[in-house]
């Protein structure tokens, strides 16, 4: 009940935040899709997410609002976690879990901070239909039915509130470092420490959206429309307090600290832009063999 009244009150008062004189218009929209298909192949465990991001405010120059619900990130984020064997589940591998989430953040400058701040609302179990989906992507590519999504994790709804505090620091022209803090809590929490390093000019000085599972940055809204390449890095530490998707009593013991580290390469042309990374991500349960390769895509077509 405590965590539903954050969750609450956090929408109540994004939503509640005074509006300037102008309407809010949409500024832009990003997405990430991530998936071990297009990482180190195998088809477990982070087996999939997709995670899209929709921006409203009255306009952006460029730099931050200090005023916190001036800008609005409206974010979806569907999961697909899967033990390493679909056919069978191992002794001591992890359930399936189907996971969808609908949420509202607001960003902001702070004292020289980016702050996004928000609540999200997690739905898992067959109730979501990512199963079914799963099971009818594999229908559709001829693949081996994912039989464990008959044993996947049961229905709930577990409202979530997340924080992260950043900063942009330049090394050089051209190059900038962004270490951040974040801070969970719902269906898992966590507290995470880590940073970002931009080489290149794209995605400096834009609005980036996080994704959850990848740890990957995607752009949301550009601040100058720079054509050419910008090379990512990343990695990030967290200390797990507990998770809805590794269940105390469960086969898989959950693992106090994950640890992400991450690169990619991001293309920008005159119309169209494209972003493909890698993730490395350690093991989050203790009977976990080894950690996984995960592969990040975002595509922005135009013609």
């Amino acid at each position: 009940m405590t965590r539903l009244f954050w969750f609450i009150a956090v929408l109540a008062v994004l939503a509640g935040l005074p509006l300037a004189a102008q309407e809010r218009v949409t500024l832009g929209w990003g997405r990430m899709f991530s998936n071990d298909a297009i990482g180190d192949g195998h088809d477990r465990w982070r087996s999939g997410s997709y995670q899209l991001s929709l921006l409203r405010g009255e306009s952006f120059s460029g730099h931050l609002p200090k005023t916190p619900g001036a800008l609005l990130e409206f974010r979806v984020n569907s999961q697909i976690i899967a033990p390493a064997n679909l056919s069978k589940t191992a002794p001591g591998d992890r359930q399936y879990v189907g996971m969808l989430s609908f949420g509202a953040h607001t960003v902001f400058a702070w004292r020289g901070y980016d702050i996004n701040l928000g609540s999200d609302l997690v739905i898992v179990g067959p109730q979501t239909g990512v199963g079914s989906f799963h099971k009818w992507i594999h229908r559709v590519l001829d693949l081996t039915g994912p039989k464990a999504v008959s044993r996947q994790i049961g229905d709930g709804l577990y409202p979530s509130l997340l924080a992260e505090v950043g900063r942009d620091v330049v090394m050089a022209p051209n190059v900038t470092l962004r270490p951040f803090v974040e801070a969970q809590i719902g269906a898992e929490s966590l507290m995470r420490v880590g940073g970002d390093l931009v080489i290149g000019s794209l995605g400096q000085g834009a609005i980036m959206a996080r994704d959850m599972v990848s740890g990957q940055r995607y752009r949301i809204v550009e601040a100058d429309h720079n054509l050419g390449y910008s090379l990512v890095m990343g990695g990030d530490v967290a200390r797990v307090a507990d998770s809805v998707f590794l269940p105390v009593g469960g086969a898989a013991v959950m693992s106090s600290q994950r640890s992400r580290l991450r690169a990619g390469v991001h293309w920008q042309g005159q119309k169209s832009s494209v972003f493909y990374g890698v993730s490395y991500l350690s093991r989050e349960f203790e009977s976990q063999p080894e950690g996984q390769l995960i592969g990040g895509l975002s595509l922005s077509l135009k013609f």
